[in-house]
């Protein structure tokens, strides 16, 4: 036993409780949503906060919603005082320079009373909350220029509703409803977001009623500890020193290319700074992320080093300093666009964090995987009447990098994002448009002593006009091979038309397709890793 007064049963008892809380919220939110987006590919993500807002526990759902999370729970407390919170209240925000990450990411959060249980009216005569619950989900659409909502777009205003800290109400849910092109998923999917929280709350009070509201805060606590304390000592198991990695988004959709972000990781004892000053300005297209997507990769390459039982909680990063500049691809400011900071520019960061890491650690770190979340959006036409209109988002997987000794995973969804696909047979059942084809992109994964994974060809066929957005990457550069190992194929977009005549599309392009239009994409695979040999599996 430490000084925490949890032994490492106890310990271990409590992060396996924490985290069934945060899972049995998701559970609660996949059952009840309405959109594809959520109830199939699963993409949203749910936590538990202290009354300080840091996160205590978390379900294995999306990286990059994960450990950005705490900045929503923070801008919360910020704008509404936890004294002045009440029983009852639920609150909302989506605004990424107010603690969101993009405009189709919402969180919603609650705190809870677990000091007043058996008494009534808790959360009045100044009782503050003694933890929240919060969750994280992608909405398929909340306005903006085109269906969606993550258009190549130029600021922050093109994307859609943009959600200060609020508290939630149904005045409010039906401003955002009427925002969205589909409004009765918006208001389903908020409602079930809500209903999560209530599952989260309820399983919380049970265990303070089992083990005493403040020896589950203690708790909370010590496993924050426990985790600064591993990521600690991991740091000062490496060498002292400078070590440096860069790499590039090749391009923002307006004409800016080779857009560099750069990590200098300097190690001193049992501390560790992650410097991103050193990375381009903000851009005119939709790749500036905001610095907690910056976070969320220092944290998630870090946890990615640590066991599987390590908590996965805010005390990860406080042995460590990330530095970002304001008004920089990572630190965007307003009006900057960011549709794809969260989704494309995020991966980028895990790719940087990784080749940094390698450096220090060369035989614990993979290959850079696909690179890409190969966004790919289509909805409706406006004054289309053949019929409802409609939202679809989809992420599609990839190659992942190989590591030492292992070769890297084919046709999965890589770092940040966690989700799955969209059922071929639920596509087809909620939209105007078919996929003929799903299928291991065979070859595309590096060569190496252990190869890299090779990425996913989905091809869909339209049965109603629409819009089509692709915002992707790794379609001019490649993932990256280590130890010698070379680098995975570059993704590709083609668009077929019913007489034959096709082309390759833009990695970031936004484009209407009619009736009987084909669309193939074909995802990148991972980079490879150690030196060929006359044995590899073979890559491009």
């Amino acid at each position: 036993m430490d000084e925490s007064g949890f032994d490492a049963v106890e310990l271990e008892v409590f992060r396996q409780l924490l985290a069934a809380v945060a899972e049995e919220m998701g559970f609660r939110l996949m059952r009840s949503a309405f959109s594809p987006n959520i109830k199939e590919r699963r993409d949203y993500s749910c936590a538990l906060f202290d009354a300080r807002g840091d996160m205590i526990a978390q379900a294995a759902h999306i990286p990059v919603h994960l450990g950005s999370a705490p900045a929503s729970v923070k801008a919360i407390l910020e704008a509404f005082p936890a004294a002045a919170m009440r029983l009852g209240d639920r609150f909302i925000v989506n605004d990424p320079f107010a603690g969101g990450t993009h405009l189709p990411d919402i969180t919603v959060v609650a705190p809870c009373f677990v000091d007043g249980i058996n008494t009534p009216g808790p959360g009045s005569g100044g009782i503050a909350p003694r933890f929240f619950v919060a969750n994280r989900a992608h909405h398929a659409d909340v306005g903006g220029k085109t269906p969606g909502s993550m258009p190549i777009g130029t600021s922050i205003d093109d994307e859609g509703i943009r959600i200060p800290p609020s508290r939630l109400d149904e005045a409010l849910i039906a401003t955002i409803a009427t925002q969205s092109r589909t409004p009765d998923e918006r208001r389903g999917d908020l409602r079930a977001q809500c209903a999560a929280l209530d599952a989260g709350i309820a399983r919380l009070e049970e265990l303070c009623v089992t083990h005493g509201p403040q020896r589950l805060a203690d708790a909370g606590q010590a496993l924050q500890d426990y985790a600064a304390r591993y990521i600690a000592s991991l740091i000062r198991d490496t060498p002292d020193g400078t070590y440096r990695f860069e790499d590039v988004m090749e391009d923002d959709g307006h004409g800016h290319t080779d857009l560099h972000i750069r990590c200098t990781l300097t190690v001193t004892g049992d501390r560790a700074t992650f410097d991103f000053r050193d990375t381009v300005d903000q851009t005119l297209g939709p790749v500036n992320a905001v610095r907690a997507i910056v976070l969320s990769a220092v944290l998630y390459g870090l946890r990615c080093l640590a066991p599987a039982e390590l908590p996965s909680n805010s005390g990860i990063l406080r042995p460590v300093e990330v530095l970002t500049r304001p008004g920089s691809l990572v630190d965007a400011q307003p009006p900057a666009a960011v549709a794809g900071g969260n989704v494309e520019t995020s991966q980028r960061l895990v790719d940087v964090v990784f080749g940094t890491l390698a450096q220090v650690l060369p035989g614990r770190v993979p290959a850079a995987s696909c690179g890409s979340m190969n966004n790919l959006l289509i909805g409706s036409v406006g004054g289309d009447t053949t019929g409802p209109p409609f939202a679809y988002y989809e992420t599609i997987g990839g190659g992942i990098g190989a590591g030492p000794g292992q070769p890297g995973g084919d046709a999965l969804h890589a770092h940040m994002t966690n989700t799955l696909n969209t059922p071929i047979e639920a596509l087809e059942h909620s939209y105007p448009f078919r996929v003929t084809s799903y299928a291991v992109r065979r070859g595309s994964g590096g060569r190496g002593q252990a190869p890299g994974g090779d990425g996913i060809v989905r091809r869909y066929v339209f049965d109603r006009p629409a819009e089509v957005t692709l915002l992707t990457e790794r379609r001019a550069t490649r993932p990256y091979g280590l130890g010698g190992g070379e680098s995975g194929r570059p993704g590709e977009a083609r668009l077929v038309r019913p007489d034959g005549r096709s082309e390759i599309l833009p990695a970031k392009c936004g484009f209407r397709v009619e009736p009987g239009d084909r669309l193939d994409v074909m995802t990148p695979g991972g980079g490879g890793w150690g030196p060929p040999t006359a044995t590899s599996a073979t890559g491009a």
